[in-house]
């Protein structure tokens, strides 16, 4: 007997340890960090923009053919390059990107749609199967999906406290440097506002006690006195005296007292300070900062091919040497020496370079085989003939 009316179970809500203390602790909202607010402050921006954008320049590459082409076309309202950069801007603010799958009737993906994390909410299926979600879209003619299988979602996620349901924005645990920031930042306009900047002192001497009327008089009249004097000399008499007056101010202290947020900040994300402020370990050269940075960008590379290899059902691989390397110079290094060391033939060495697009497709081939030139003491060709002459 089939039955009629059937709803579908809304699921159970998830929630982490953070939930639980906010409830026992409802006025502790200086925890959260809005992402808006966040990139106001320049160095998060600086962060998040470079690492999104050495991210979106990588290539994702698949085994199949129509996993490739919605990597490459995910989106009909802008490029791929913008749609990728705005899903990982948002991974690295709010811990969890999404993107819903508009896919046809055979389940190929058409289209992607970004949301934003504040139009989706996860639940956890009764008998713990599996992800639901409820979307409110934008657009009016589609409205509020509710119970959406996690299928039909990409959930991109870093950090987990609950078995990788969700992911933790890395900006919670700069609530307190970003706050110290702030504070430092007021008190520094402050300071800038009530500076007093004075020439010098002007003190009367056996003159009693002045009213201040008198002494703000007696400022201008000295004021007046200097101008009009054409950077000549002042002339005082006896009850008087002038003293230049050296002030060493502290505002410039207040300035850098909290530079150390930004090396914080850098550390949260796994990157070094230098791409902050250009500096960093003046120790480390360019290459050992380099495989540093390669490694970050490999962790949250990670991420991504871990979803995306889950809901597209394809081996995806993040080639991120088109980011660390944008000329191909130390690809193309790296291959010259494989080649002088034997380990790959010079034909080989050609294919790879053109694989790269490093050479173009339409380079001709060598008409004879290129011939390593020799600089070695040993070598014939570079002395002088033999004299056959033996009269």
């Amino acid at each position: 007997m089939p039955l009629f009316n059937q709803k579908v179970s809304p699921g159970l809500s998830i929630a982490d340890d953070t939930d639980i203390l906010h409830f026992l602790n409802p006025d502790n909202s200086d925890k959260y960090v809005d992402a808006r607010t966040a990139l106001k402050n320049s160095d998060i921006y600086s962060i998040v923009f470079q690492l999104s954008a050495d991210l979106a320049n990588g290539k994702l590459k698949a085994d199949a053919p129509r996993a490739q082409g919605i990597l490459n076309n995910p989106t009909q309202t802008s490029n791929a390059h913008a749609f990728w950069q705005s899903m990982f801007a948002q991974l690295l603010l709010g811990g969890e990107c999404f993107a819903y799958r508009w896919r046809n009737q055979n389940g190929t993906d058409m289209t992607w749609e970004y949301l934003r994390p504040s139009q989706v909410t996860p639940f956890l299926l009764e008998d713990g199967s599996g992800l639901i979600y409820n979307i409110n879209f934008d657009e009016p003619e589609v409205g509020v999906m509710e119970a959406v299988p996690q299928s039909d979602l990409i959930h991109i996620r870093l950090l987990s406290q609950n078995g990788g349901k969700t992911g933790i924005s890395p900006l919670s645990a700069l609530a307190n440097e970003l706050q110290i920031k702030d504070k430092s930042n007021k008190l520094t306009l402050s300071a800038l506002g009530r500076s007093i900047i004075a020439p010098g002192i002007l003190s009367i001497k056996h003159g009693g006690l002045l009213s201040d009327e008198d002494k703000a008089s007696r400022s201008r009249k000295f004021m007046k006195q200097t101008s009009k004097s054409e950077n000549g000399p002042i002339v005082i008499d006896d009850l008087e005296e002038y003293t230049p007056l050296e002030v060493k101010s502290n505002v410039a202290q207040l300035l850098n007292q909290v530079s150390w947020t930004g090396a914080q900040i850098a550390k949260v994300y796994g990157v070094s300070d230098s791409i902050i402020n250009g500096q960093g370990d003046q120790q480390s050269s360019i290459q050992m900062m380099g495989n540093a940075y390669v490694k970050s960008l490999a962790r949250y590379a990670k991420a991504v091919t871990g979803e995306l290899n889950n809901k597209l059902n394809a081996n995806i691989n993040f080639d991120l040497r088109s980011a660390i390397d944008p000329l191909g110079d130390s690809y193309a290094t790296t291959i010259s020496n494989l080649r002088k060391n034997g380990t790959i033939a010079a034909n080989q060495a050609a294919w790879l370079l053109k694989e790269s697009n490093y050479f173009p497709e339409e380079m001709p081939e060598a008409s004879t085989p290129p011939v390593p030139i020799s600089t070695s003491k040993d070598d014939k060709s570079a002395e002088g003939g033999d004299n056959d002459d033996e009269d």
